[in-house]
């Protein structure tokens, strides 16, 4: 079984409601008070947690514009621009960091972020975060990986693009340099992404292969996906998140807006609660509606002595008398006194 992963008040397991991260990323817009008002906006929503992007350009590529380092894809919602402009205008100040995290603790969110490099690891440590989060993209990057595992705080680790041996390395990496609460997010690293690549099953498969918690990285739109998700087993949801698309930014377009950051907590909440255990018969609510199953009455009024015909007797709710399944049995017994119209039959007026 594996163990909850406890942060402060919060735990993440099968036993607890799925555990829901507001990713903020760039869509301050590199505004501090539109970074304050999202994290408002998502504890309002009931978001469990805040995730920040803790990188600057420079920490992620350099300053050049050619080739590879220049976005030309005309799929892209980046298109036209470098990497390095892209990630200038994406960035969360540093120094914005704390007094988001503060925000997040007055408002009962656990504010952390994904860090990019080692430096940003460092970073976090100096503001005490609880937990991490390892992006897609940097899955494979080992070494910020083993960085990250020797705080000894629980890692969550999406796994877009990897194959399962990039993922065993990973994973490897991280339990040897000290990790011990893992959870892998299922991912799909398009933006959007679209249902029908996000492949869902793979949730159950991820956990048995890794014997760790799974959750969805979700950028479909909507909130069919994430829902769908926690009956496969998934205990964390993470969905970018921002005021209103209509502001732009560069995650607008595949973010969700606070009123569906509330259907999200509540209907991951509902399918949660609903998995319950492997039951049948009526449960404890069930029983009161016994009483509306068929059984057998009498529909016209019988002598004593009257045989029991499809006439007289018939399978009708309410469900006070014999069994429908002893229906045929009854027919052409008689009765052992008179009976009204309206009397549910029993074995002893037979």
């Amino acid at each position: 079984m594996m163990n909850d992963i406890k942060l402060g008040t919060r735990s993440i397991s099968l036993n607890h409601r799925p555990f829901i991260i507001a990713e903020m990323s760039g869509n301050h817009n590199q505004s501090l008070d539109r970074a304050l008002q999202i994290v408002e906006a998502a504890a309002r929503a009931g978001a469990h947690a805040l995730k920040l992007q803790t990188y600057t350009a420079d920490t992620m590529t350099i300053d050049y514009a050619e080739n590879e380092f220049f976005i030309d894809d005309p799929n892209s919602l980046w298109k036209g621009t470098s990497l390095y402009n892209l990630y200038q205008e994406a960035y969360t100040p540093w120094e914005w960091h704390k007094p988001i995290f503060d925000r997040c603790k007055e408002l009962g969110m656990i504010g952390f972020s994904t860090p990019f490099d080692e430096t940003s690891v460092d970073f976090l440590e100096s503001l005490n975060v609880p937990l991490y989060k390892i992006a897609s993209f940097e899955n494979t990057d080992i070494p910020l990986i083993r960085k990250v595992a020797a705080t000894g705080k629980p890692m969550i680790i999406s796994t877009g693009m990897a194959s399962i041996a990039e993922l065993d390395e990973t994973v490897q990496a991280a339990r040897d340099a000290g990790a011990k609460d893992i959870v892998l997010l299922k991912c799909t690293s398009t933006y959007p992404a679209t249902p029908e690549n996000t492949n869902i099953l793979t949730i159950p498969h991820l956990s048995k292969l890794f014997d760790c918690q799974v959750g969805l990285s979700d950028h479909t739109m909507g909130i069919g996906a994430a829902v769908a998700s926690v009956a496969l087993g998934a205990t964390v949801i993470e969905k970018h998140f921002t005021l209103r698309r209509a502001d732009g930014g560069v995650d607008s377009t595949f973010s969700m807006e606070p009123e569906e950051m509330r259907l999200l907590v509540d209907e991951t909440e509902k399918a949660w609660q609903a998995l319950g255990h492997i039951a049948y018969g009526p449960t404890e609510k069930e029983k009161a509606s016994l009483q509306f199953r068929r059984s057998i009455y009498v529909v016209k009024d019988i002598e004593e002595g009257e045989n029991f015909t499809k006439d007289n007797i018939r399978v009708i709710r309410p469900g006070f008398g014999l069994p429908p399944k002893y229906y045929d049995e009854v027919l052409g017994k008689k009765s052992r006194k008179a009976l009204k119209r309206g009397c549910p039959l029993s074995w002893d007026m037979l």
